[in-house]
């Protein structure tokens, strides 16, 4: 019996039921890692096991690379207070509105753009649920459409740079996180413009479902037009040449960048005479809110993966996925399956820190290239912010919508765009250098 117990498959299957129930009970994220490492560490480790925790802390303040955190945060605050997502919004509503399901393509649109200033997800889905979602309804939009516009642009922040997750990946995997930046451009553009051709043609086949809006309200002059791209995506076109073009170029590395960013999005905020006190100070406070919840997550989701690791955790799920009598494209679909099955249940950042370290190696064994299969990770990962049932960005969304927005419209509304989301992964799949082109190009 007292082999059975300390058997590592034995201790391995514990601790992930151990970790899905306490879950599934409400429990937060970072305290259900810790405290499962303590216990199975106190028992088959012994008190060494706190010394883990101690120096899974010290590392992860210790990494320079993950200065960039907080400045990226700072950075979306600050952006997110300036109001430039309204300023983005309203100009592509008079470039776009005439089109079918206009103000949906601009949602979309606009969250691309506001994910490359913020790089996290809940700020563009809050952002546009507020800002585009009344309209859409005022409009008469289907509501489905609507809010399956509002979070499949919205979760482009998970992918699209400055992306905080990337930050985090690329230290866990040993990749570069300016490859990585480059390398999930193409990937974040190709989804947008994938949402953006379901919407046209959903709205071409069903044009009550989202009505081009009346003349009178997109007819401007020239002149008005070109102020207002000169006012609203111009500023924002160099915030994030200030942050990526230095990174392409080699002139900084991602932290150095992440202060660029900051500094400048400091200006543009002041351009637009929105940089009062009370909005440093706001934006000061969330950061350190935000930023201490990730560091807390990275701490205990690396001291879990210290004590898995520690108890033949690690190996037994790398023995067990080797086993399987799949073709390397099998193993491929399987390990990009584990992912978004734990993306479901778990925080975006321990998913990275308890998965990655395992999946990684063994997708580089299979000799795909490690970049590449980074982008697929997130990719997928991005698939589980929009699936129900856990999916975080329709409770985000849900938090923020009109009284007659239903979880049920909601839940429609994201299942074509997963479906778009679909068809994007094994485009990436079939095409790597959609991936590998920018990572290739850039000045090392």
């Amino acid at each position: 019996m007292s082999l059975l117990i300390s058997n590592p498959y034995f201790i391995t299957i514990g601790m992930l039921i151990a970790m899905v129930c306490f879950l599934m009970l409400g429990y937060p994220v970072a305290f259900v890692l810790a405290g499962i490492a303590t216990i199975f560490g106190l028992i088959y480790i012994g008190p060494t096991t706190i010394s883990f925790a101690m120096f899974q802390t010290f590392g992860t303040f210790s990494e320079y690379l993950l200065v960039a955190v907080p400045l990226f945060i700072f950075m979306g605050v600050i952006i997110e207070k300036s109001g430039v997502a309204a300023r983005l919004y309203d100009a592509m509503h008079v470039i776009l509105g005439r089109l079918p399901g206009g103000l949906a393509i601009t949602t979309v649109i606009t969250c691309t753009i506001f994910a490359a200033a913020t790089g996290v997800v809940n700020a563009s889905v809050v952002t546009m649920g507020l800002l585009a979602l009344p309209a859409m309804i005022h409009h008469k939009y289907n509501i489905p459409l609507a809010t399956g516009s509002v979070i499949s642009g919205g979760t482009l922040g998970v992918l699209i740079p400055p992306s905080v997750l990337i930050l985090i990946y690329g230290p866990v995997a040993g990749l570069s996180v300016g490859k990585l930046f480059m390398g999930a451009i193409i990937p974040g553009l190709l989804l947008s413009l994938l949402y953006v051709i379901y919407i046209i043609i959903h709205c071409v086949i069903k044009p009550q479902d989202g009505p081009p809006l009346p003349k009178s309200e997109v007819t401007v002059p020239l002149s008005k037009k070109l102020r207002i791209l000169t006012t609203s995506v111009l500023p924002v076109s160099l915030l994030m040449l200030a942050v990526l073009g230095t990174i392409f170029f080699g002139i900084a590395s991602p932290t150095e960048a992440a202060g660029i960013g900051a500094i400048a999005s400091l200006i543009l905020a002041a351009a637009y005479k929105k940089l009062t006190f009370k909005a440093i100070k706001d934006s000061l406070y969330r950061t350190a809110i935000v930023s201490a919840m990730t560091f807390m997550i990275l701490i205990c989701a690396g001291f879990f993966t210290i004590v898995f690791t520690r108890l033949g955790g690690k190996q037994v799920i790398e023995n067990l996925l080797s086993s399987l009598p799949f073709p390397s494209w099998g193993l491929l679909i399987a390990l990009l399956l584990i992912i978004f099955l734990m993306g479901m249940f778990l925080d975006e950042i321990a998913t990275i820190l308890i998965a990655v370290p395992i999946i990684s190696p063994i997708a580089v064994g299979l000799g795909y290239d490690p970049i590449w299969f980074a982008l697929l990770v997130l990719v997928v990962m991005q698939t589980g912010f929009l699936t129900p049932p856990f999916a975080l960005s329709i409770f985000y969304l849900k938090g923020v919508a009109p009284p007659e927005v239903t979880t049920e419209h909601i839940y429609k509304g994201v299942l074509p765009f997963i479906g778009m989301q679909i068809i994007g992964i094994i485009l990436l799949i079939i095409f790597p250098q959609l991936i590998l082109w920018l990572p290739s190009l850039m000045f090392e």
